[in-house]
C-alpha cells in the first residue's frame, strides 16, 4: 500500500536547512525531501490488544507541516522514530480486532487519541502521569514494546492516518455514533486539544479573553468557551481577515487584524501604557486570560504585556528557540501553562475522556467542526496539499484533508 513517510538524517538535515531557506519545495520535493510517497506491507496487529483500522479520511495538522519543513526542536526526537508514516487526525472503519478487544467489532466506524502511552507500550505499572489521567503525557514514550514515538504518526511501528491503513491499541479508540460524519470524525482530535486547552483555564463570565491565532486550534477554542456557555468577552488576533471572519462566526466578538496587539488592548481592556526608555509600551490591566496558538517570541512578548496581573497565559502553540522578556511574569505575578493534548477530566461527578466530550459536543451540534474542512485531496496529491498549507490565506483553507474513500 501506498504511504506518505516522513524520515530524515543528520546530513540531511543540514543541507535542507540551507536549501530550504532558498526554497521551501526542497523539503517536500527533490533528493532531499523529508516526506515521500513510498510503498509499504499492510500492518499487521501487534498483539491481542490492537485493532487494524481502514483510513477513510486524516486531516493534515499544523504538527505536520511543522514535522515536514524541520520546524520542530531537535530535543523531541528521543521520542519518534523514523521512518514514519505521518498522520494522526483520523476515522476510520475497523477491519480486525485483537482477542483481547472489548465493545468494539469490525464494521465499527472510529477514530483515535493518538497518544502511545504506557498501556500501548505494555508497560506495567503505568507511570505518574498516566495514573494521573493525562496518558498523552506519558513519561514512557521512549519505553515498552514499540519504538521511541509520541503519538501515531511518529512511531515506525504502528503507522499513521496518511496510508490506508493502520494499528491501533484498544485504549486509543473511540466509536463514533452515526450521526457524526467521516469529516466529524477527523476533526475530533483537534476539537479534543481545544476542549483541553480550555478545560485547563476555563474562563468566567467577567473574564476578558485573547486568542492569538485564528486558524483550526484558535477557532476551536472560541467554539469550545461559547460550547460550555460562557459569555465572557472574546478577542482573536489573526492576521488574515478570512480567518479572524471565521472566528467571528464562531462567537469572538473583538477581532484584531494589523498585528497591534498591544494598542487594541488598550482600548479593548482599559489597560494603562507606560514608556520605557528603549522599547515598545508596557501595559498595566489587560486581558484576564490568552491563549497563544502561535508561540513564536514576537506573541509571547505580547502576551505577556497584554495580561493582567494574576493572569494565566495558555501556550497552546509550540515554538521554536522563543526569545522573550519575562519581565511580566514576575512584575504582573502571571501564571504560564504549558498546553499539549488531552486526557481524562471530571466532568458533572463523572470521569471522562477529553474525547468522550468532545464526541458528544460534535453530536449535538455544539461544536461547528465538518465545514472546517476546506479542501480535500488524494494521497498522490500530497505536495499540492502541502503548497496550500504554505499559504492558506491565498486559498482560504482552514482544515486540509487526505481522503481514501
Amino acid at each position: 500500500m501506498k504511504a506518505l513517510q516522513f524520515s530524515v538524517s543528520i546530513p540531511q538535515f543540514a543541507a535542507l536547512k540551507v536549501l530550504g531557506s532558498i526554497s521551501k519545495r526542497s523539503y517536500y520535493h527533490g533528493p532531499l525531501a523529508t516526506i515521500r510517497l513510498v510503498d509499504v506491507p499492510e500492518p499487521q496487529l501487534p498483539s491481542a490488544d490492537w485493532v487494524k483500522i481502514r483510513t477513510h479520511i486524516c486531516g493534515f495538522c499544523g504538527s505536520d507541516i511543522n514535522i515536514i519543513l524541520l520546524r520542530d526542536s531537535p530535543t523531541v526526537t528521543p521520542f519518534a522514530s523514523f521512518p514514519c508514516t505521518i498522520g494522526h487526525e483520523l476515522c476510520g472503519e475497523i477491519m480486525e480486532v485483537g482477542s483481547s478487544v472489548a465493545g468494539i467489532k469490525v464494521g465499527d466506524v472510529v477514530t483515535i487519541a493518538p497518544y502511545l502511552s504506557c498501556s500501548a507500550r505494555g508497560i506495567e505499572p503505568v507511570c505518574r502521569s498516566c495514573q494521573m489521567g493525562r496518558p498523552s503525557h506519558c513519561e514512557n514514550f521512549a519505553e515498552g514494546n514499540l519504538s521511541p514515538g509520541i503519538i501515531t504518526g511518529a512511531c515506525r511501528d504502528v503507522g499513521g492516518g496518511f496510508a490506508p491503513y493502520l494499528v491501533a491499541h484498544k485504549d486509543q479508540v473511540f466509536k463514533l455514533p452515526p450521526e457524526i460524519s467521516p469529516k466529524e470524525g477527523a476533526m475530533i482530535e483537534p476539537a479534543a486539544v481545544a476542549l483541553q486547552a480550555v478545560m485547563d483555564n476555563t474562563p468566567s463570565e467577567d473574564d476578558k479573553v485573547l486568542v492569538i491565532g485564528g486558524g483550526v486550534i484558535g477557532n476551536l477554542i472560541v467554539q469550545a468557551i461559547r460550547a460550555f456557555d460562557i459569555g465572557c468577552s472574546i478577542t482573536v488576533a489573526e492576521p488574515s481577515k478570512f480567518h479572524a471572519e471565521l472566528t467571528s462566526e464562531a462567537g469572538a466578538d473583538h477581532l484584531i487584524t494589523d498585528g497591534e496587539i498591544l494598542y487594541h488592548t488598550r482600548h479593548i481592556t482599559g489597560a494603562r501604557a507606560y514608556k520605557p526608555m528603549l522599547g515598545k509600551d508596557i501595559l498595566m490591566g489587560g486581558f484576564s486570560k490568552i491563549f497563544d496558538t502561535v508561540a513564536n517570541t514576537e506573541t509571547l512578548d505580547a502576551s505577556m504585556w497584554s495580561l493582567q496581573t494574576g493572569g494565566v497565559l495558555s501556550v497552546v502553540g509550540i515554538g521554536k528557540e522563543v526569545m522573550t522578556d519575562l519581565t511580566p511574569l514576575w512584575m504582573k505575578l502571571q501564571t504560564l501553562k504549558g498546553v499539549y493534548s488531552y486526557g481524562y477530566m471530571d466532568m458533572h461527578g463523572e470521569r471522562k475522556h477529553i474525547f468522550e466530550i468532545a464526541i458528544d459536543y460534535v453530536k449535538h451540534k455544539r461544536l461547528n467542526i465538518e465545514s472546517m474542512i476546506t479542501h480535500t485531496f488524494a494521497i498522490e496529491d500530497y505536495r499540492k496539499m502541502i503548497e496550500i498549507n504554505l499559504n492558506k490565506k491565498k486559498h482560504r483553507a482552514v482544515k486540509t484533508a487526505v481522503c481514501f474513500t
